[in-house]
């Protein structure tokens, strides 16, 4: 039986998420599967990859034949890698303690980078809202300028109408108070 180291999709449309499966060749992509050895969701940055390392490594050495996006992904996580030292180890070229210490050499180096483009991403973010903030606090103190002014011509329009009002109000006092006696000496005469 051929076996193969393949993605099954699963998720909704638009979010796809994949388990890791061994199957046989001849099942449907999301069909029957022999053993699930891990997870993939591509929809994180960086893609969270969740794998069970050694039994992904014994199912490479027993013959399962990864495939494409399969392969990159094996590879990201050090399983090619480890199967390549183990088989130096075989061959004789050199001996398991030194395989091992190659693996996690190899292994320190793989996680700084991540860490590295995980800390460049989060440094981006920042940078992008932080620029944002600054696009958007221009954008209020023109508008709170522009209120300002508009309140201020309020306030002048409403003072000059003020004015106007005590104005007339001034010259229709001193008319109202030359009516006023008038109509006092008019009133005795009539007693």
């Amino acid at each position: 039986m051929a076996t193969k180291i393949r993605l099954s999709r699963h998720g909704r449309k638009g979010r796809p998420f994949y388990h890791v499966v061994v199957a046989d060749s001849r099942a449907p992509r999301d069909g029957r599967y022999i053993e699930k050895v891990g997870t993939y969701d591509p929809n994180t940055n960086p893609a969270t990859i969740e794998l069970k390392f050694e039994r992904a490594l014994y199912w490479l050495q027993v013959g399962a034949q990864p495939t494409d996006t399969a392969k990159r992904i094996l590879s990201y996580k050090g399983v090619l890698m480890k199967k390549h030292l183990l088989e130096g180890v075989k061959k004789g070229a050199f001996d398991e303690a030194t395989a091992e210490a190659k693996f996690e050499a190899w292994m320190k180096e793989k996680d700084a980078k991540v860490q590295a483009k995980i800390a460049k991403l989060a440094q981006d973010g920042n940078a992008a809202a932080k620029v944002r903030l600054e696009a958007e606090a221009k954008v209020r103190a023109a508008k709170e300028e522009a209120v300002a002014k508009k309140r201020a011509e309020a306030e002048a329009a409403a003072a000059a109408k003020q004015a106007e009002e005590a104005a007339e109000a001034q010259e229709e006092a001193p008319v109202a108070e030359e009516t006023a006696p008038a109509a006092e000496t008019e009133t005795p005469a009539a007693e």
